[in-house]
């Protein structure tokens, strides 16, 4: 199967691609939502580094388009339906223009994301493009991830990457 993952960090990849491998897969970067440019560099140059490690090719949307993720997480009811709406639309775009049979996001290893909520917005992108989205839960797998990056001296953020849970992180 010609595979599209949309992952938001090389170690979040590391697991997902390791039980995909077998597909076509192709990784997606799309991550408007990082926060500060810093961290957005550092997070894009681990997804580099472990593509090069496992030879995978990388789409690499590379706008930092912080404003209208901030314009836009600010309009929304909820943030993170936002940004997962907007990562999986583009997700879904480009698995449907370019002929994959189906999209996935590493969102869904993280236990701190709405699974419902992903999967809800993945299955509504596949609809709205034209595309399958393949949901599996793999939370149970997260530790495993994180081991596997620290195995591969991978970049560790500590914050989904996002303004506002960099605000949470330092006010708990």
């Amino acid at each position: 199967m010609k595979l599209l993952i949309h992952a938001c960090c090389a170690p979040c990849l590391t697991y997902v691609h390791q039980q995909l491998k077998d597909d076509d897969v192709t990784v997606y970067w799309f991550n408007p939502n990082i926060h500060p440019y810093r961290e957005y560099q550092q997070r894009l140059h681990s997804m580099e580094r472990y593509a090069d490690l496992n030879n995978i090719s990388v789409v690499y949307s590379k706008d930092y388009l912080l404003k209208e993720f901030l314009c836009g997480a600010m309009e929304a009811k909820n943030r993170c339906e936002f940004c997962y709406e907007w990562r999986l639309n583009s997700t879904a775009d480009y698995a449907s223009k370019n002929g994959y049979d189906a999209f996935t996001t590493t969102l869904c290893i993280s236990p701190y994301q709405d699974q419902d909520l992903i999967r809800a917005i993945g299955e509504n992108a596949a609809k709205k493009f034209g595309s399958r989205f393949m949901y599996r839960d793999m939370r149970n797998e997260f530790r495993e991830s994180k081991r596997m990056a620290r195995e591969k001296e991978l970049y560790m953020q500590k914050y989904c990457g996002c303004i506002f849970s960099e605000e949470e992180r330092y006010r708990s």
